[in-house]
C-alpha cells in the first residue's frame, strides 16, 4: 500500500483507521484522471452510477439514496465537545469519551469485504495561506467522486500540510448498513475530526462541506482568528471595470445560490455591469496585510438543490450541471437517458423513471400529485463550469469584502434593505436573522424561525461565544471593516403576493449596498438603520414598481418591530450568560427608538 505522504501524523491516523474498520483493500486517492475513470467505470458497472447520455450530459453520471437517506440529519449530528456548555444549546452535545465508546465498534470490522478509499483534499486552493488540509476515509465511491468535484482533491491537498504538522481535519465515513436507527454525524471539535455512520447521502458524508468547512472551521476560525460563515461570495463589476466583492448569509429557501450566480437586468447590462461567481455556500473570512477582509470559497464545485432550478430562476446554475456532474435522487428520462426535476420545464418525461428507480409516465404520475425527483435532489457540479465563475476564484489571497448582507423571508416586517449602525450594531442584525415558514417546512406557515447568520445548523461551539468572536473581528478590523446590511426580497401584499420582482432585479439593491460602501449616496435613519431614499432605488424598466412601491418595500412599522423585539429578547435568553452583554445593549437600543 503506497501512501501519498510522509507526514507521520496523517499515516499513523490512516493506520488506526484500517485497523479500527478492516477493509480487504485499501486505495489512496492521488486525484489522477486515470484512477478517477477506473473508479467511475467501476460505479458504473456495479450499478452504483448510471451513465447518462453522452452528448447531451458529457461525463454525468447518476446515483440514487435510499428513501431513508435524502437529507442533513439535524436530530443525529453532534458537537462532542469536553465541556457541554461549548456546545451550546442549540447544538446537540455529547460527551466525546461516551460517544467515542458508543460509535467505536459500530466502526469496527464495518469495511470487511469493501475497500476503503483515502482522500486527501483542500479546502481552499492548493497553497492559498487560507485554506485547509482535510483526510476523509471512506467506503463509498459516490464520496469520493463528489470529493472530486467539490474539493482539490488528491496529492497536491499535501502540499498545504507538509512533512510534520498535524493540522488536518481527520474525517472517518462509513455508509455501513444505512440504518437511520444508528446514523451518526459527529463533529469532534477539538479533534479535529469527524466521524460519519449509516449515511450515503451526501450533506452527511462529503466531510468536506458543512461538517469541516462550517462546523469544525468555525471552531478553528474562532481560535485562530478568522472566520467561517455559511455565505455565498459575488463580485460586481462595474462599467469602470472595478469590482466590488460582497458576502452574503440567507436560511435556506430564500435565494442564495440564485443571487450568487445573479444575471443583471438587461438596463444594467447594457451599461456595462457584471456579475462575478466565487462562492455559493461558504466562505472562510480573513484579515489581510492591508487590514481589509479576504474571503476565499474553501469549496471547488456547488452541490446545489435541483428542483426549482431552470433557465429562468437560475441559468448559471443549470449550465454548470451540462457536464461533469452527479446528479442524485432527480428523475431520468429513459428516452433520451437524461435528467428530470420539478420546475426544470412544465414537461416531465412520459417514459420516465422516478427518484426511488420506479418506471412511471410522468405526466400521469405528476399528475396524481406525485414528485419525480425528490424535493431535495441534488447536482454536484464543477464550479469551473459556472459562465459567471470569477477570474480571482482560484487567488490564493482569496478577495477583498465590501459589504456583508443578511436577509430572511419576512413578509411584512423587514424592509427590503437597510444599513447597520455599525460593525456591532450589524452583529446584532445578524443575531436575529429569522424567516417565517412557508408551506415548504413542515409545520404552520407564517411562523417565525430565527436562524442567526444563517449558522444555526452548522455553528461547531456555544452561539453565544460566535456572536463574541463576531465582535473580537470587528475590534480588529476596526475603520476597515466591510459595511453591514440586511435585506428581505419576500414582501407581500394584502394577498400574498410578492411585492418586490426578485432574481436579477435584486441587482438595483446591490446597487445601492456598493454605493453606500463607497460612501456616494445618502440614506436615511429609521429606528432599525439606515436606508436608501425610495428614488436611489432603480426601478427603471420594472413593471409595475414605482418609487411609491420602492417607498411601502422600505416603510418600517413600529408596532410590528416592538412584536419583534419580544421575540429577540425571548430568543435572547437561551444563551444566558454566555450572550455578550453588546447584544442585549443593542436590543435595549433598539427597544427605546421604537419607543
Amino acid at each position: 500500500m503506497s501512501t501519498l505522504t510522509k507526514n507521520p501524523n496523517v499515516n499513523k491516523w490512516v493506520d488506526e483507521m484500517i485497523a479500527l474498520c478492516k477493509p480487504d483493500k485499501v486505495v489512496w486517492i492521488d486525484g489522477s484522471k486515470a484512477q478517477l475513470d477506473g473508479l467511475r467505470n467501476e460505479a458504473i458497472a456495479t450499478g452504483e452510477m448510471i451513465k447518462l447520455n453522452e452528448e447531451k450530459l458529457p461525463g454525468c453520471l447518476y446515483h440514487r439514496t435510499l428513501p431513508n437517506d435524502v437529507a442533513r440529519v439535524e436530530d443525529r449530528t453532534f458537537i462532542c465537545s469536553r465541556k457541554k456548555e461549548d456546545a451550546g444549546p442549540t447544538n446537540n452535545w455529547c460527551d466525546p469519551k461516551e460517544m467515542y465508546a458508543k460509535l467505536t465498534p459500530m466502526y469496527d470490522g464495518v469495511m470487511k469485504g469493501r475497500t476503503m478509499y483515502i482522500i486527501p483534499y483542500s479546502m481552499g486552493p492548493i497553497g492559498s495561506p487560507l485554506a485547509k488540509v482535510g483526510v476523509e476515509v471512506t467506503d463509498s465511491i459516490y464520496v469520493v467522486l463528489n470529493m472530486a468535484i467539490m474539493t482539490r482533491m488528491g496529492a497536491d491537498a499535501f502540499k498545504n500540510l507538509g512533512d510534520v504538522s498535524d493540522d488536518f481535519v481527520r474525517g472517518l465515513h462509513s455508509k455501513a448498513d444505512v440504518d437511520p436507527e444508528k446514523r451518526y454525524i459527529v463533529q469532534f471539535p477539538e479533534d479535529n475530526t469527524i466521524w460519519s455512520i449509516n449515511s450515503a447521502y451526501g450533506g452527511n458524508v462529503l466531510l468536506g462541506k458543512k461538517c469541516f468547512a462550517l462546523r469544525i472551521a468555525s471552531y478553528q476560525g474562532k481560535n485562530e482568528g478568522w472566520m467561517a460563515e455559511h455565505m455565498l461570495i459575488l463580485g460586481i463589476e462595474k462599467p469602470n471595470g472595478e469590482i466590488k466583492y460582497v458576502t452574503a448569509a440567507f436560511p435556506s429557501a430564500c435565494g442564495k445560490t440564485n443571487l450568487a450566480m445573479l444575471i443583471p437586468p438587461e438596463g444594467y447590462t447594457k451599461r456595462g455591469y457584471k456579475v462575478w461567481t466565487v462562492g455559493d455556500d461558504i466562505a472562510w473570512l480573513k484579515p489581510g496585510e492591508d487590514g481589509r477582509l479576504y474571503a476565499i470559497n474553501p469549496e471547488n464545485g456547488f452541490f446545489g438543490v435541483a428542483p426549482g432550478t431552470n433557465e429562468k430562476s437560475n441559468y448559471n446554475a443549470l449550465a454548470s450541471t451540462r457536464k461533469n456532474t452527479i446528479f442524485t435522487n432527480v428523475a431520468i428520462n429513459n428516452d433520451d437517458m437524461t435528467v428530470w426535476w420539478e420546475k426544470l420545464d412544465k414537461n416531465p418525461p412520459v417514459n420516465a423513471t422516478e427518484w426511488k428507480g420506479e418506471k412511471v409516465n410522468g405526466p400521469e404520475y405528476v399528475a396524481a400529485g406525485n414528485k419525480l425527483a425528490h424535493p431535495n435532489s441534488r447536482f454536484t457540479a464543477p464550479a469551473e463550469n459556472c459562465p459567471c465563475i470569477s477570474p480571482e476564484f482560484n487567488n490564493p489571497n482569496g478577495v477583498p469584502i465590501s459589504a456583508i448582507i443578511f436577509g430572511g423571508r419576512r413578509a411584512k416586517t423587514a424592509p427590503l434593505v437597510y444599513q447597520s449602525f455599525n460593525w456591532q450594531h450589524g452583529t446584532f442584525v445578524g443575531s436575529i436573522m429569522a424567516s417565517e415558514t412557508t408551506a415548504a417546512a413542515t409545520g404552520a406557515v407564517g411562523v417565525v424561525r430565527r436562524d442567526p447568520m444563517a449558522m444555526l445548523p452548522f455553528c461547531g461551539y456555544h452561539m453565544g461565544d460566535y456572536w463574541a468572536h463576531w465582535l473580537e473581528m470587528g475590534k480588529i478590523l476596526g475603520d476597515k471593516a466591510p459595511k453591514i446590511f440586511n435585506v428581505n426580497w419576500f414582501r407581500t401584499d394584502d394577498n400574498g403576493d410578492f411585492i418586490w420582482p426578485g432574481y436579477g432585479d435584486n441587482m438595483r439593491v446591490l446597487d445601492w449596498i456598493i454605493d453606500r460602501c463607497e460612501g456616494t449616496v445618502d440614506a436615511v435613519e429609521t429606528p432599525i438603520g439606515y436606508e436608501p431614499k425610495p428614488e436611489d432605488i432603480n426601478v427603471e424598466g420594472l413593471d409595475g414598481i414605482t418609487t411609491e412601491t420602492v417607498a411601502d418595500l422600505l416603510s418600517v412599522d413600529k408596532n410590528l418591530w416592538k412584536e419583534e423585539a419580544k421575540g429577540i429578547e425571548e430568543f435572547y435568553k437561551k444563551f444566558g450568560e454566555k450572550l455578550p452583554k453588546e447584544m442585549s445593549d443593542e436590543l435595549k437600543a433598539l427597544e427605546a427608538r421604537l419607543a
